[in-house]
C-alpha cells in the first residue's frame, strides 16, 4: 500500500452526512458551516453528497470559503432536485444512490453524521454497520449539535442492553459536541476487529 505524503493530516479525506434541509435550530447551520471551515483548516478533503441546500450547502460553503477541496457525489436523477453546488472542487455525477454511497466510502478516510433526516441516518448506519462486520476499518462519528443525537444514542444503549448490538459496536461511534475534539478522538482511535455479529442461538 502506498504511504500518504508526509504532510498529509490524519483522516485525510473525511465523508460527512447531513440534511439537505437547514431544520428549525438554526444551530445546525452554523455548526455544518463552522464544520466545514474546520476540515479545510485542518487540510482534510471534505467529501459529501454534493448539494447546495441546507445543511449540506452550508458544509460546502464553509469548506470552500476556508480554502478547502470539496469533492461532492450526486446521481444524476437528483441533480435538478437538489440543485447539486457547481462551485465543487470536484462534482462527480453517478448513476445510482448505490453508487453514490460506495463511491463517497472509497474516497473516505473517516465518516461524520451532522444532523439530517431518514438519508442521512440511513447512510451512517450503513457504513457503521459494514465496520461492525469489518468490512473497514475507518472511524465513525456523530458531531452532535444542540443534543441532536441525544434520543438516538438512547435508543442504542436500549438497543445494547436488549441484546439486539454488542457494546463494542456501540463504542464505535465516537460522539462529540466539539468539531476540534471529535476529528482528534477520531484521528486517534485504534479500531478493533470485532467478532462475527450472528450466531445460530441468536437469529
Amino acid at each position: 500500500m502506498k504511504e500518504p505524503p508526509p504532510d498529509t493530516p490524519p483522516l485525510g479525506s473525511v465523508c460527512v452526512f447531513c440534511g439537505s434541509s437547514a431544520g428549525r435550530d438554526p444551530r445546525y447551520l452554523s455548526a455544518a458551516r463552522a464544520f466545514g471551515a474546520t476540515l479545510a483548516a485542518g487540510g482534510r478533503r471534505l467529501v459529501y453528497g454534493g448539494g447546495r441546500v441546507g445543511l449540506m450547502g452550508a458544509l460546502a460553503d464553509g469548506a470552500l470559503a476556508a480554502g478547502g477541496t470539496v469533492v461532492g457525489v450526486i446521481p444524476e436523477p437528483l441533480v435538478g432536485r437538489e440543485l447539486a453546488h457547481q462551485n465543487l472542487s470536484e462534482l462527480r455525477v453517478v448513476a445510482s444512490m448505490h453508487e453514490r454511497k460506495a463511491q463517497m466510502a472509497e474516497l473516505a478516510d473517516a465518516f461524520v453524521a451532522l444532523p439530517g433526516g431518514i438519508g442521512t441516518l440511513e447512510e451512517l448506519f450503513e457504513v457503521w454497520s459494514w465496520g461492525m462486520l469489518g468490512l473497514h476499518r475507518k472511524p465513525c462519528g456523530l458531531l452532535d449539535v444542540a443534543g441532536y443525537f441525544a434520543a438516538l444514542l438512547t435508543f442504542l444503549r436500549h438497543a445494547e442492553a436488549s441484546g439486539f448490538v454488542p457494546a463494542a459496536a456501540v463504542q464505535l461511534l465516537v460522539v462529540d459536541g466539539d468539531a476540534e475534539r471529535l476529528l482528534a478522538e477520531m484521528a486517534a482511535r485504534s479500531l478493533p476487529l470485532l467478532p462475527r455479529q450472528l450466531d445460530e442461538d441468536r437469529t
